[in-house]
């Protein structure tokens, strides 16, 4: 049965941050994910899910900044990740260092690090190996927390020129970093814009064992996943009948109120039962 992880920064938006816990417990979801926490003290967070019984399972290291001030306002001003920059490797590191201070206050096992956008006349291959470097560094700190590093394929159309977008590619540099604990964060929102073939990108990679999560959204609005082109109820079924035993992220925009726009998680959860 699909386990469900609300994505509190883009579901409850009618609310703060802050209070965004409470409803998503409100709606029975037992775990959470979202983006940056960093303009909130990890203890104000640990409180939130403490109260409300919630686990967090992914949140993302900070997109640039060498301070938790900057690290805050950075995907405002349009930072989309360091890990693939030449010249950010310090930033880079600060940004990881800030992220597992955060995942050990507040117990989560999985931080996404962001791969960024290709600099003007730069190809992507000619960053290939600074990449896998610096993956290959943020694993080995996470290692010691017992923390996976997450990389995920982006679609083009939302994010231009960013590094990363097919799921071939993050498993190649997967392959070339050779650490068990750097794992592949499946989007199938963007596997579906940049690729298609959905099912069998899930038959091919989840018996690897390294995917270590899953999100979803309709395509092409980003909504409710029961809107849009992709069948997900054939798709969660995929997902069942390979063994998959992670979060399944709802990382969508709801069309109307995040409460209202539930029933086709409720209808999930009674066909797997």
């Amino acid at each position: 049965m699909p386990q469900f992880a609300a994505n509190l920064s883009l579901m409850y938006t009618e609310l703060p941050f802050l209070d965004r816990f409470a409803a998503a417990a409100r709606d029975r979801f037992t775990a959470v994910e979202f983006q940056f926490p960093y303009a909130f003290e990890p203890a104000e967070i640990a409180a939130r899910l403490r109260d409300n019984g919630l686990q967090l399972v992914l949140f993302n290291a900070p997109p640039s900044g060498t301070d938790r001030a900057s690290m805050a306002s950075a995907w405002e001003q349009q930072a989309r990740g360091t890990a693939a920059l030449p010249g950010r490797e310090a930033e880079f590191r600060a940004g990881v260092h800030e992220a597992l201070r955060y995942a050990e206050v507040l117990h989560c096992p999985r931080i996404h690090v962001l791969s960024g956008v290709l600099p003007p006349g730069v190809e992507r291959e000619s960053l290939k190996d600074l990449c896998v470097r610096n993956l290959r560094w943020a694993a080995a700190e996470a290692a010691g927390l017992g923390c996976e590093i997450l990389i995920e394929p982006i679609n083009l159309r939302d994010m231009p020129r960013y590094f990363l977008n097919r799921q071939d590619h993050a498993h190649e540099l997967l392959d070339a970093a050779a650490a068990p604990n750097l794992k592949v964060q499946m989007d199938l929102y963007h596997c579906q814009i940049v690729e298609g073939d959905v099912a069998t990108k899930l038959q091919r990679y989840l018996p690897t064992g390294r995917v270590a999560h899953i999100q979803i959204a309709s395509v092409p609005g980003r909504h409710e996943p029961d809107q849009g082109e992709l069948n997900y109820p054939f798709l969660f079924d995929t997902i069942d009948a390979l063994g998959y035993a992670g979060w399944v992220g709802c990382e969508y925009k709801p069309a109307a109120g995040t409460s209202d726009g539930l029933g086709w998680r409720d209808r999930a959860l009674a066909a797997h039962l």
